[in-house]
């Protein structure tokens, strides 16, 4: 399937109306579905390109190739008009492959990728000649590094060559997401401060544990509710610090409904408000904890209520502006 006909073949979605027998319910349904949604964290891996290290202790459900096609199946019918592409943390030594890999999907019509984070290593000294590489590439939007693996400690992205690389990226235009334990939040509010004229895009709602709200759950959470509360509040308060609104799913409680995730989704869009967060499917990983079908309608839920401008700058406007994607058009 050609990009444009993915994007027609989802505005035509948006007109199906619900058989709901309550006009008003089907109303709202159709202003849900309307709304044209752009996924900022579309995960893809084809092990016969790259086999990152990651997969060889994973779940069975992950242990397998997921590319464009899956992708388009597992969305159908939700209104994804375009995605960025978020690394998979291949290994070092695949980085280069990987960007080249985004890119080429960028440029093709046969895909809704159209622009992509690439992996990167922001601590080593060798990062400023491996992103210099891409300092002119649209369709490099930024890096990420996966800071909860790998044995990162509390502290590393505020190591001075870790800072300094950061700091880089907002010089060329690039930004850095984070993705983090729920415990070292405000490592990441102490790197906004130190790097402010950087993006900072903050996965996952800063991995937040649906567990710790459900006090009848029989695992126990990574965090309690007050200390990610104050730390996502201690990273908020900074101008240039964003929130994906995203992945916790995958650690939802079996069972899970709409009610597991609102207070985590409810606090991230009251601290930052609408104006500061971005949708995101963190497809495939998602299928952890149910079909990405299910993600979306749950988020369509919990912000049902909300003005439609609300609802559109999370699900698409936001992004064309923090990702620049409006040069891609």
């Amino acid at each position: 399937m050609q990009r444009r006909e993915f994007l027609t073949t989802t505005a035509a979605a948006a007109l199906l109306t619900s058989s709901d027998s309550s006009a008003a319910t089907q109303s709202d349904r159709r202003t849900q579905r309307s709304i044209p949604k752009i996924d900022t964290h579309q995960h893809l891996w084809d092990l016969s390109r790259f086999q990152p290290p990651w997969l060889s202790g994973a779940p069975p459900v992950l242990a397998q190739s997921y590319v464009t096609s899956d992708y388009i199946s597992a969305t159908r019918g939700l209104d994804i008009v375009r995605t960025v592409y978020m690394e998979v943390d291949v290994a070092v030594a695949d980085q280069n492959r990987e960007a080249a890999h985004v890119i080429e999907l960028s440029r093709s019509e046969e895909h809704p990728t159209c622009a992509g984070i690439i992996s990167g290593r922001p601590n080593s000294e060798a990062f400023e000649a491996y992103i210099r590489q891409y300092a002119d590439s649209k369709h490099i939007r930024g890096v990420r590094q996966v800071l909860h693996v790998d044995g990162s400690e509390r502290g590393h992205c505020l190591e001075p060559q870790f800072v300094k690389s950061v700091q880089l990226l907002g010089t060329l235009g690039k930004t850095f997401d984070l993705c983090m334990r729920p415990t070292e939040l405000n490592d990441a509010a102490r790197l906004a401060e130190l790097c402010p004229d950087t993006t900072l895009i903050l996965d996952h709602c800063g991995n937040a544990d649906p567990r710790a709200f459900v006090p009848s759950s029989a695992e126990e959470p990574w965090h309690t509710v007050d200390e990610w509360k104050r730390g996502l509040a201690a990273f908020a308060s900074h101008d240039n610090a964003y929130c994906k609104i995203s992945g916790i799913v995958a650690r939802a409680p079996q069972g899970w409904n709409c009610d597991h995730l609102a207070p985590i989704v409810e606090f991230c869009l009251e601290t930052f408000g609408f104006d500061r967060v971005v949708f995101g499917s963190d497809w495939p990983v998602c299928l952890l904890g149910g079909p990405l079908a299910s993600w979306v309608a749950a988020l369509n839920e919990v912000i049902a209520e909300r003005p439609a401008t609300e609802r559109r700058k999370l699900y698409h406007d936001n992004a064309v502006r923090v990702y620049g994607l409006d040069a891609l058009v």
